[in-house]
C-alpha cells in the first residue's frame, strides 16, 4: 500500500517536499497540501487535495503521515497534534521554537511509548557525513579528538540576526556533530565578529572531544558546508562539494552553489525515502523528538551567553526510556 502524506507550508522546503513525494519517493504519494497561500499551494498540490487547515490536514482519515514545513513558529503545536492523532510525521527543523515546547513534543512522545516524530536534520542522510561517521565507527583513525565544522552563506538579510545564525545555522552543526561522534555536549563558547558575523563556537563533548564550528553568514563567495574530524592516527574530511572539476586557463575549478538546496537535494531525497520506509515498517528513523529537543536546547543556552562571550556549561534533563 503507498502511504498518503500530506505536506503543511508550501515555500522552498515544503514545496521541495512535495515534489519527492509526487515523483522520486517509492511507497508513498501526495494525499495532501496545505498553505495560507492558496496559489501556492495549488501549485504543490498539482491534483493532490488543498487543506486551508493544518489542523483539518492532521485530522483527516485520508492522512496516514504528515510533513511539517510551516514556518518554525507552528511546528511545536503540529507535531503535537499529529501525535495525539497517533499519525507519524516528519517535522522540518527546529522541532519547536523554545526547547520548553520541544521538552512538551519529546513527554507526549514518551507518554505514548512510541516514536512518531522525526525532525529533518537531513545532514545525516548526506554521503559525505554519512562516510565519515562510518569511518569513526571503524576506528579508521583511532579515537576522535577534533572536529572542525564550516557553515558559510552567500549572504544574510538584513532581519537575520546574531541570535538567528544560532538558531537557524549552527543548529545544524550541533546535531551533525553529535550523530558523528556519538558524544553529548557538556559545554560551549561563542566569539563573534562585528555584528555577530562570523561566529565561532568551541563546545566541548562528554569524551573530551572539542569541536569548533564556524558560521559565517556573509561569505559571499557561495554556500560552503565542510567537515574534517581528527582523530589520534589520522584524520578524515569532505571532499570539495563538487561531481565536475573544470580544467580552463592552465587551471582546475568546481563551483560552490548558491544556496543549500542543491548541496543537500540527494540528502532530503534519501531522508525522505528512508522516513517512508520507517514508517511503513512500523520503525523510525533519523533524528528523533530528544535530538531535536536537545539541538533546540544547546542553541537556546548558546543564545544566552552570545553578548558575554562567557563559557557555559550545558545541561539537560533525564532522557527517556524511549530514546535509548
Amino acid at each position: 500500500m503507498s502511504l498518503a502524506a500530506g505536506v503543511i507550508g508550501t515555500g522552498v522546503m515544503g514545496a521541495e517536499h512535495a515534489r519527492l513525494l509526487r515523483e522520486e519517493i517509492s511507497g508513498a504519494h501526495l494525499a495532501a497540501v496545505c498553505d495560507a497561500d492558496a496559489g501556492r499551494a495549488d501549485a504543490a498540490a498539482q491534483g493532490a487535495a488543498v487543506f486551508t487547515d493544518a489542523l483539518g490536514l492532521i485530522r483527516s482519515d485520508k492522512i496516514e503521515a504528515v510533513v511539517i514545513a510551516s514556518p518554525d513558529a507552528t511546528h511545536a503545536e503540529l507535531a503535537l497534534a499529529c501525535i495525539a492523532a497517533g499519525k507519524p510525521v516528519l517535522s522540518e527543523k527546529p522541532i519547536a521554537a523554545t526547547a520548553a515546547e520541544g521538552l512538551q513534543i519529546v513527554e507526549a512522545e514518551a507518554s505514548l511509548g512510541l516514536r512518531l516524530v522525526t525532525v529533518g536534520f537531513m545532514r545525516r542522510f548526506d554521503a559525505g557525513y554519512v562516510e565519515m561517521r562510518a569511518a569513526r565507527i571503524a576506528g579508521q583513525i583511532g579515537a576522535p579528538v577534533l572536529l572542525h565544522n564550516i557553515h558559510r552563506n552567500v549572504s544574510a538579510p538584513e532581519w537575520f540576526t546574531g541570535a538567528m545564525a544560532v538558531t537557524n545555522s549552527l543548529v545544524h552543526e550541533i546535531d551533525i556533530s553529535r550523530w558523528l561522534l556519538g558524544s553529548e555536549f557538556t559545554s560551549a563558547q561563542v566569539t563573534s565578529g562585528p555584528g555577530g558575523d562570523p561566529m565561532m563556537v568551541t563546545m566541548q563533548t562528554d569524551k573530551g572531544e572539542i569541536v569548533s564550528t564556524e558560521v559565517y553568514m556573509n561569505a559571499v563567495y557561495g554556500y560552503h558546508v565542510h567537515a574534517q574530524l581528527v582523530g589520534r592516527q589520522g584524520s578524515i574530511e569532505m571532499a570539495a562539494p563538487a561531481r565536475l572539476l573544470v580544467n580552463q586557463a592552465a587551471a582546475q575549478s568546481f563551483s560552490f552553489p548558491p544556496n543549500w538546496v542543491p548541496r543537500f537535494a540527494d540528502a532530503y531525497r534519501l531522508q525522505m525515502q528512508a522516513w517512508v520506509n520507517a514508517v511503513q515498517s512500523g520503525g523510525s528513523v533519523g533524528a528523533s523528538a530528544w535530538d531535536g529537543f536537545v539541538t533546540t536546547s544547546i542553541a537556546e543556552q548558546i543564545v544566552g551567553v552570545l553578548a558575554s562571550g562567557d563559557r557555559i556549561g550545558l545541561s539537560f534533563p533525564p532522557r527517556p526510556e524511549l530514546y535509548d
